[in-house]
């Protein structure tokens, strides 16, 4: 079992920064990829970023690319997304995710966090 737990959300201005963190537990956490996706009102959960045990392999989706980046410290057991140059379409629920494999898409993880709120005003 992997729990995670989501932080570092809030209100921004558009052209600013965020960096979201996940904690997971478990002994386990350096040999699961990890994802973060996000969700906005009214719409389906979408990919964000994702990172395999390693970081040998990393994915972005095209809309973040050059501006998002995830990292991992395995020793602290945490992922984390930093989101440079935010957008008002960044406003979303985003959460993280663990899986075997750390695939850009969702069907592919078996741990979810609660969640965070980022919010980018324009």
């Amino acid at each position: 079992q992997v729990q995670l737990v989501e932080s570092g959300g809030g209100l921004v201005q558009a052209g600013g920064s965020l960096r979201l963190s996940c904690a997971a537990s478990g002994r386990t956490f350096s040999s699961y990829g990890m994802g973060w996706f996000r969700q906005a009102p009214g719409k389906e959960r979408e990919f964000v970023a994702a990172r395999n045990w390693s970081g040998g392999s990393t994915y972005y989706a095209d809309s973040v690319k050059g501006r998002f980046t995830i990292s991992r410290d395995n020793a602290k057991n945490t992922v984390y997304l930093q989101m440079n140059s935010l957008k008002p379409e960044d406003t979303a629920v985003y959460y993280c995710a663990a899986g075997p494999r750390g695939y850009p898409r969702a069907p592919d993880y078996n741990y979810w966090g609660q969640g965070t709120q980022v919010t980018v005003s324009s």
